[in-house]
C-alpha cells in the first residue's frame, strides 16, 4: 500500500523534469505550466485511489490554504522584494478573528469585565498616541523627557488598574469550559446562520491582519531588509505570546474548540434519510460518505477563495500598479527619482499581502474547528510558505499556487515514505540493533531533509522557480 504513492511521487518528479526540459526547448510555456498542475492533480488523485480519499482531500484542502498564503507572501516578496518572516503572526491573527466572530458569546463575560477591558485598551492606545504627539511637538530637553515619563508611567498604572480586575473577572467565569469573552456570533445556536457568520470571519481575519501589518509597516518598513526580517519575526512571536498568555481573549493554550462550520456536520448528514439513500446508491456507508462530503464542501469553498485571490493578483500584476511595484523592487533609487513614494508603496503591498495571509489563517482555523495557539510554529507557517514561493517561482502568481500544492503534498507524504525507505534499508539488520533503531527513529526527520534537498535542487537547476517570473 505504501509503494504506489512512492512510485507516483517519483514518476511525478521525473515527468515534471522532462516536461520542463521539453518546454524550455520548444518554448511551450503554457504547456509546461499546465502539465505541472496536471501532475500535481494526478498525485493527489493517486493518493485517493491508493491510500484513502480522506487523505487526498486533506492534502487538497490544506494545499488550497497553503496556496493562498503563498500568494500573500509572493505579493510582498515577488512584487516588492519585502522579506517578511512574520507570516506566522498574521496567520494567527486570522485564526483569532475566526474565534472572535464565529464563536458564541460567553454568558456574563461582557457584564463581568468585557467593557472594562475595551476601555482599558482604548486608554492604552490614547496614552501611546499622546506620547507620540508630545514627542513630536515639544522641544527636546528635560521638560519633554519629564512629561513623557509622567504620561507613560501614569498611563501604564491607570491601564493596569482597570485592565487586571476586568481580566480576572472574565477568566473566573466557568474556566474549565470558557473563561474568555467568546465571540460575536449571537446566532451560534441557529445552524443556518452560524455558518454564515463563520464565512464572515474570513475577511475580518484579513482586516485584523491588515491592521497589524499597518502598525508593523509604519515602524519597520524603513529598515534594511535583514533588519526588517528580524523585526517581523519578533513581532510575530509577540503576537503568538499574547495569544498564548491572555486567556480572556481566546483561552490561551487551553484552546477554543467546537467552532461553528460553514458546511453541514457529519452527524446531521448521517441522520438525513435522503443523504443515506444517495450514499448507498454509490456504495458508501453513511459515515464515510458524510466525511467525504464535508471535506469536498470545504474544498469548494476554499477553491472559490483561491480563484478570487488569484484573479485579483493577476490583475494587479498586469496593471500599472504592478509594473510600478516591480520597478521599485528592481531599483528603488530610480523609482524615487521618477517621483514614486517607495515607503508608501511598500506599506501598501505589505498590508495587502498580510491581509491575504490573515484570510488563510481564518480559513485554516475554520477547517480545524478549533484555535490552538501552540500549533503556530515558524517551521510550518514561515519556512514552509517561503519554500512554496521559492520552489513555485517568486514573482509569478501561478508559480506560488503550484509551489503551495507541491510542497504541501511532499510535506504530508514524505514521512510515510521515509518510514518505508528506512524499513527497506534496515530489513536485513538484526532486531535490537542500535543502527537499525536509530535509522527507524530518523524517519520522522525526512520532512526536513526533503525540504532542504528540494530547495537545493530548485536553486541549482531552476533558480527562478518551476514557473519563473516573465
Amino acid at each position: 500500500m505504501m509503494q504506489l504513492p512512492v512510485i507516483l511521487c517519483g514518476l511525478g518528479v521525473l515527468i515534471c523534469i522532462a516536461v520542463v526540459v521539453l518546454a524550455e526547448r520548444r518554448k511551450q510555456i503554457v504547456l509546461r505550466d499546465s502539465a505541472m498542475f496536471v501532475i500535481v492533480a494526478c498525485l493527489i488523485l493517486g493518493t485517493g485511489f491508493q491510500e484513502s480519499w480522506n487523505s487526498a482531500l486533506f492534502i487538497l484542502n490544506f494545499g488550497l490554504i497553503s496556496a493562498i498564503m503563498a500568494l500573500g507572501v509572493n505579493l510582498q516578496w515577488g512584487f516588492a522584494g519585502l522579506f517578511n518572516v512574520g507570516i506566522m503572526g498574521f496567520v494567527a491573527l486570522g485564526g483569532l478573528a475566526a474565534v472572535l466572530i464565529s464563536a458564541e458569546p460567553t454568558p456574563g463575560a461582557w457584564a463581568a469585565g468585557g467593557f472594562q477591558v475595551l476601555g482599558a485598551l482604548a486608554l492604552g492606545a490614547a496614552t501611546t498616541t499622546l506620547a507620540v504627539i508630545l514627542w513630536k511637538r515639544m522641544k527636546p530637553g528635560r521638560v519633554r523627557l519629564g512629561v513623557l515619563l509622567t504620561v507613560l508611567i501614569g498611563g501604564f498604572f491607570l491601564f493596569r488598574g482597570i485592565f487586571d480586575p476586568a481580566v480576572s473577572a472574565i477568566e473566573a467565569i466557568n474556566p474549565a469550559q470558557t473563561g474568555y469573552l467568546g465571540g460575536l456570533n449571537v446566532f451560534a445556536n441557529e445552524a443556518t446562520r452560524a455558518g454564515w457568520m463563520t464565512v464572515v470571519a474570513w475577511p475580518v481575519g484579513g482586516l485584523l491582519a491588515a491592521g497589524a501589518a499597518w502598525i508593523v509597516g509604519k515602524t519597520a518598513l524603513g529598515l534594511r531588509s535583514d533588519y526588517l526580517a528580524i523585526a517581523t519575526l519578533g513581532i510575530a512571536e509577540i503576537i503568538i505570546a499574547v495569544m498564548k498568555n491572555e486567556d480572556w481573549l481566546a483561552r490561551g493554550v487551553k484552546n477554543v474548540s467546537g467552532l461553528p462550520r460553514p458546511v453541514p456536520y457529519e452527524i446531521d448528514l448521517q441522520n438525513n434519510s435522503d443523504f443515506v439513500e444517495r450514499a448507498a446508491t454509490i456504495g458508501l456507508d453513511p459515515t464515510t460518505a458524510s466525511t467525504l462530503f464535508v471535506k469536498v464542501a470545504y474544498g469548494l469553498l476554499f477553491a472559490v477563495v483561491l480563484v478570487i485571490f488569484l484573479l485579483l493578483a493577476q490583475w494587479a500584476l498586469k496593471s500599472p500598479w504592478g509594473r510600478m511595484m516591480r520597478a521599485i523592487r528592481d531599483n528603488e533609487v530610480a523609482a524615487e527619482a521618477m517621483g514614486k513614494d517607495v515607503t508608501a508603496r511598500h506599506l501598501q503591498v505589505f498590508v495587502l499581502g498580510s491581509a491575504i495571509c490573515g484570510v488563510a489563517g481564518a480559513m485554516m482555523t475554520t477547517l480545524d474547528g478549533q484555535l490552538t495557539p501552540g500549533s503556530y510554529q515558524p517551521l510550518r507557517f514561515t519556512f514552509l510558505i517561503w519554500v512554496m514561493v521559492i520552489v513555485g517561482g517568486s514573482g509569478n502568481n501561478l508559480g506560488a499556487v503550484l509551489g503551495g500544492f507541491i510542497v504541501w503534498f511532499l510535506w504530508v507524504q514524505v514521512e510515510p515514505f521515509g518510514q518505508f525507505v528506512m524499513s527497506v534499508v534496515t530489513a536485513g539488520m538484526a532486531d535490537g540493533s542500535p543502527i537499525r533503531e536509530h535509522l527507524l527513529e530518523s524517519a520522522a526527520h525526512m520532512r526536513l531533509l526533503t525540504m532542504g534537498v528540494l530547495m537545493l535542487l530548485v536553486l541549482r537547476f531552476r533558480p527562478r522557480g518551476l514557473i519563473p517570473e516573465r
